[in-house]
């Protein structure tokens, strides 16, 4: 089982993702912070996390995931509200490797993250 991290102040899409995420045989964490986050990476790095953009020190926290021990392995996604080129290189600059558009469901989390459930 995977290991995954979803770091979003959302309640509901926390609540969401980890539902459609824990049946596609991911151990899902849920994070409301950056701070809450951080700690849990320390004590632990997911393979994969799903970071929203909108949540204050999202790029710190994707800049502080790489530089640890093991964290350009992570898998992480940036979740946006809009294809915004802009801010995905902002992201990708910070070390998201995929980006997510948020309102997601089933399809969208199931065609994301159905190659890397596979690949345990």
């Amino acid at each position: 089982m995977r290991r995954l991290m979803i770091a979003d102040d959302s309640a509901v899409i926390c609540k969401v993702a980890k539902r459609i995420l824990s049946g596609m045989d991911f151990l899902v964490v849920e994070t409301s912070n950056t701070g809450e986050a951080m700690i849990m990476c320390q004590a632990q790095l997911p393979e994969i996390m799903v970071v929203d953009a909108g949540m204050p020190g999202a790029l710190d926290l994707i800049t502080s995931v790489r530089a640890m021990n093991g964290g350009k392995e992570v898998r992480i996604f940036y979740c946006l509200i809009e294809n915004d080129l802009k801010q995905m290189m902002i992201g990708r600059r910070a070390g998201a490797d995929e980006f997510l558009l948020k309102p997601f469901d089933r399809r969208i989390l199931t065609a994301a993250f159905a190659p890397h459930a596979l690949a345990a």
